[in-house]
């Protein structure tokens, strides 16, 4: 088994961190937080935690390369899925707070990328033997959700203030919403497995719909969680290169 393909991932991510350091683009955000994600499945393919480790490699390699693709084109003024434009779109403003910024990036790799990543690794009946290995990663995310969230408190000083009095809802909020992109990612790929080749652009048009609509819902949650989160924005570190070294070590 080799990770040779994870490592030429990581180190583009690390090149996409580097870049957002430098330009101050809260883009860095989600990419330090992926970087770290992607070498925990990477150990955790090493440790042989799933059924196909070999598989599991090649399904994070496809699936983190339609991010840094999309990435790479957005640098280039070029088209992207509609989700991935809206996040990035959404990296340029001052006004999400830094969980908003993590889940419209995890809203559009989730719910659109890991789908189609699946069903390119798994296709046809294979998709099936990859339902085991699929739910395993849940429990990687999990495993990093409490870590990344205090990293958030030590520079968002309302949401750290939240966890001590909410007995760390944000964490449940945020697993929640990874749990249902998942779910949402699996109904994705099993219908792309059993979809011929030629018709997935029209499935993953209406995918990339609704994922862009629900990145609209992230951004603006109606008007009173919408003024509340922008009192905890005034508290919120505006150092762009500190939050993404904390988010990424």
């Amino acid at each position: 088994m080799s990770t040779s393909d994870l490592d030429v991932v990581l180190a583009r991510l690390e090149t996409v961190v580097a870049d957002t350091v430098r330009t101050r683009s809260r883009a860095g955000y989600f990419a330090a937080m992926y970087r770290r994600v992607t070498i925990a499945v990477r150990d955790a393919v090493i440790a042989g935690r799933f059924d196909d480790n070999d598989r599991m490699a090649r399904l994070d390699r496809v699936f983190a390369e339609r991010y840094l693709d999309a990435y790479d084109e957005w640098q280039r003024g070029g088209r992207t899925t509609a989700a991935w434009e809206a996040a990035f779109v959404a990296s340029g403003h001052w006004r999400p707070i830094i969980i908003q910024h993590l889940l419209v990036g995890i809203n559009a790799h989730i719910n659109l990328d890991l789908g189609i990543a699946a069903a390119t690794v798994a296709p046809g009946s294979a998709i099936s033997g990859l339902r085991a290995d699929f739910g395993r990663v849940n429990d990687i995310l999990s495993e990093l959700v409490d870590g990344v969230m205090d990293r958030i408190g030590e520079v968002s000083p309302w949401v750290r203030m939240l966890d001590r009095i909410g007995g760390r809802t944000d964490q449940t909020i945020v697993r929640f919403s990874i749990g249902i992109a998942r779910d949402q990612a699996w109904d994705l790929a099993e219908e792309l497995a059993t979809t011929p080749t030629q018709a997935w652009d029209g499935v993953i048009s209406r995918c990339d719909s609704a994922t862009t609509g629900l990145t609209g819902t992230i951004l603006r949650p109606g008007p009173v969680l919408t003024s509340g989160l922008f009192v905890i924005r005034l508290r919120e570190s505006n150092d762009v290169p500190h939050v993404i070294d904390l988010l990424g070590s």
